[in-house]
């Protein structure tokens, strides 16, 4: 018997969709048949490069042939196309977040409930090979009970202005993807949150009222502690650490170097710089991601992160900024 293939609508022909296109066109058993933007020229440059269509949104959902979109539009239409997509009876990949107020989420699974299986959030970094590893062997007990957990996670530089007005702020764009990286590693979820933030690398972030360096600390019912350092400048490359600290030892993940070459003379050893852009950084990761993804449209595992997944991760970055806000522990 011969594996069905996939057809994929892809929502959003920007940066983030072209990695998509290019991994749905990878896998074997997906095929982009697709793609919708509102920019024809740029979508049609991307389809003609996959052998896919060109079609409105409202044809892509109505048409019988696709199985399944891909939302890497902007934010504000992650919601919307959700519950449409859902509604239309396919399958969804969305990337983070499902939306940057707690109340729209929460409106957006309140209106897929009994379908939550068909939506799949893109945390991409729980697919990075060191990372899944990392959570093999955790769960293997190789060191013992889980104690703590540290997770750096640093910018080679700040975003475009432009961008950081319309992100929803450092906790709800950049520390969300390690609020669902703290709450994959733990296991447990976190019941008390304490954040520290300063303005430190450019005064025109400070001017929009946004932040760019942080600490938050996380702690669980059993008292398990995660520990988030996040900065939007790091001058010498993207830094993504990972540790898991237990009663038998740790386990960590290093930063990725663009090559593996070490240099040694009498005057020093020197080492490749990490790679400096998260789309190199985590090319693997969203590889893997869309594989688990099929699986999911294979029916052999539930999505996972899921819509709750997604939830809950903004329900920490709300509380980091209580914390900010009033100077306390915030209790969950």
């Amino acid at each position: 018997m011969t594996d069905k293939i996939y057809n994929i609508a892809l929502l959003g022909a920007g940066r983030i969709g072209q990695v998509h296109a290019a991994n749905i066109a990878a896998h074997p058993l997906s095929r982009l048949s697709t793609v919708v933007d509102p920019q024809e020229g740029i979508a049609r440059q991307l389809a003609e490069a996959y052998g896919a269509s060109v079609r409105s949104l409202e044809d892509a959902l109505s048409s019988s042939d696709i199985d399944a979109i891909v939302i890497a539009s902007a934010t504000s239409t992650h919601a919307d196309l959700i519950e449409r997509g859902i509604r239309a009876g396919k399958a969804v990949f969305c990337e983070k977040p499902v939306d940057l107020s707690i109340s729209r989420v929460n409106a957006t699974l309140e209106a897929i409930k009994g379908q939550e299986n068909r939506l799949f959030v893109a945390f991409n970094r729980r697919f990075d090979p060191a990372v899944a590893e990392l959570k093999r062997r955790l769960d293997a007990g190789v060191i013992g009970d889980l104690e703590l957990v540290t997770v750096v996670s640093k910018d080679p530089g700040a975003l475009p202005i432009d961008y950081i007005k319309v992100s929803g702020g450092m906790f709800r764009d950049m520390t969300i993807h390690d609020f669902d990286m703290a709450r994959f590693i733990l296991g447990e979820e976190p019941v008390r949150v304490t954040a520290l933030a300063s303005t430190l690398t450019d005064p025109a972030i400070k001017a929009e009222g946004d932040i760019d360096t942080a600490s938050v600390t996380l702690q669980t019912a059993s008292g398990k502690i995660a520990v988030i350092t996040n900065s939007r400048r790091a001058s010498f490359g993207y830094d993504q650490r990972v540790e898991a600290h237990g009663s038998l030892g740790t386990l960590r993940t290093e930063n990725v170097p663009k090559t593996m070459l070490v240099q040694e003379r009498e005057d020093g050893v020197t080492r490749e710089k990490p790679l400096f852009f998260f789309l190199e950084r985590y090319a693997e990761s969203y590889a893997e991601e869309w594989k688990e993804f099929v699986r999911v449209l294979k029916g052999e595992v539930a999505p996972a992160p899921s819509g709750e997944d997604g939830r809950k991760a903004l329900l920490l970055a709300e509380a980091a900024y209580q914390s900010l806000e009033t100077g306390r522990t915030i209790a969950l």
